[in-house]
């Protein structure tokens, strides 16, 4: 079963129609059904980090050109779109959503230790960190039409 957590793309403003100047791109994303994707993809560690970069291009183009990355998500991933350099006409927009799971499992510790055991001579003890887990990510995009006319 699919969740469709996002990303959701929002426009800046409902009567908007066409984009000029310098547009504020936004998508948000449902965290309800985003944990019950990754249950079902038994990634249940918790949510590290997500971020949302945001590519354009000409529509049917073939290649994607980067504008802007995010990963604010109390402001739904916020990037600032200026189109004034670009030719009126149809262009694609797209977020690509990633979002980074540690994996839950056995706390696992490095020793650190100075040269030869010395430390111990020294009445120094050796130094445990704490290792965290292995990260896994999943991404979701979302390709929304837009038109530019400057």
């Amino acid at each position: 079963m699919s969740y469709n957590w996002g990303p959701h793309y929002i426009v800046p403003t409902a009567v908007l129609k066409s984009y000029s100047g310098a547009v504020r791109l936004r998508e948000e994303l449902d965290e309800e059904m985003l944990r019950k994707e990754l249950a079902e993809l038994g990634l249940t560690g918790p949510i590290v980090r997500v971020t949302n970069p945001w590519y354009y291009r000409k529509k049917s183009a073939e290649t994607w050109i980067k504008i802007g990355e995010s990963n604010d998500r109390q402001e739904n991933f916020p990037v600032r779109w200026d189109t004034t350099s670009l030719a009126n006409g149809q262009y694609e927009v797209m977020g690509l959503m990633h979002v980074f799971v540690r994996k839950d499992g056995p706390v696992r510790w490095d020793t650190i230790s100075l040269a030869n055991g010395q430390y111990e001579v020294m009445g120094l003890k050796p130094l445990f960190l704490r290792k965290n887990g292995e990260e896994t990510a999943i991404a979701r995009q979302n390709i929304v039409e837009v038109t530019v006319e400057n």
